[in-house]
């Protein structure tokens, strides 16, 4: 599994709108609805989800990183969105800092597995510091797909 196979070009979101960690779980759920990941019809069940998965234990793991997921039954393929924010937002995060890129993941509840692997090659490259800081430096959607791109294919160092 690539970044790239589940982060589509349309669901990247740099700048974020808004430094609300309810609302920006809520945009970039509309914005996977928009592209067609996820169905309208449950947009208010995967919100009420993530969120009341955020209040439970926070998804802000350090290092200005969150990574806010669901399973749900009607989610056909496992699908992500990232979020970029230059201010940071306030996750309630392990380290008490500001998130400042957030990665949304939705995947189907019947293949828990794929879930796991779509987890783990986003916490892998995320524990990279030249990823996460070329993610905040990056223009927009075009150099973060990029980007996405040279993690998966190993141009991107440590």
């Amino acid at each position: 599994m690539k970044l790239t196979e589940i982060i589509q070009p349309d669901s990247i979101v740099a700048p974020l709108g808004t430094n609300d960690r309810d609302e920006v779980i809520k945009n970039m759920i509309d914005l996977l609805i928009d592209t067609g990941a996820a169905p309208a019809s449950i947009r208010d069940d995967l919100i009420e989800r993530v969120l009341d998965r955020e209040r439970k234990h926070s998804t802000g793991f350090g290092r200005g990183v969150a990574v806010p997921h669901v399973k749900h039954p009607d989610i056909e393929h496992i699908t992500a969105a990232i979020g970029i924010s230059s201010e940071g937002i306030d996750f309630n995060s392990l380290d008490k800092q500001p998130v400042y890129t957030v990665f949304l993941l939705l995947s189907p509840q019947s293949r828990p597995e794929e879930h796991l692997q779509a987890m783990e090659i986003i916490f892998k490259n995320l524990s990279k510091d030249t990823f996460r800081r070329s993610l905040r430096q990056a223009g927009g959607k075009v150099e973060i797909h990029q980007l996405l791109d040279d993690a998966d294919n190993h141009r991107l160092g440590g």
